[in-house]
């Protein structure tokens, strides 16, 4: 197991839960429909992602190897917090620059994806 990523699914798992129903019951009737859609794939992808790195965080178990499983937690953490991060921010404040840090974060999801396809493609010798 890779300890680390257990523990930063499990905050991330409880941000993302506290986080959405701050949205859901707290700026329901404060954010427009356009900003609520935005705070709403923040959230999605924020889950999404934390229950990838659950994954990440036992998949040594299975036999993969742990460097780009390592690689594909760390990627994931970071555009959590960028990616979901900055559509929360965009769709609290409006700033609209928030938007074109977005993809930074995205760019970071694919990272981890493409870190999992590599540690699929070799089996740790045990």
């Amino acid at each position: 197991m890779i300890r680390w990523a257990f523990i930063a699914a499990g905050i991330s798992g409880l941000l993302a839960v506290a986080i959405g129903a701050f949205g859901a019951h707290a700026l329901r009737d404060a954010l427009g429909a356009d900003m609520r859609a935005v705070f709403e794939t923040a959230g999605h992808y924020h889950f999404v992602h934390t229950l990838a790195l659950l994954l990440v965080a036992i998949a040594p178990a299975a036999g993969l190897p742990r460097a780009p499983l390592v690689l594909a937690g760390l990627a994931w953490s970071f555009g959590i917090v960028v990616f979901s991060g900055s559509l929360y921010l965009l769709a609290i404040t409006g700033i609209g620059w928030l938007g074109a840090v977005t993809p930074i974060g995205g760019v970071a999801f694919l990272l981890g994806w493409g870190a999992v396809i590599v540690g699929g493609c070799y089996r740790e010798s045990r």
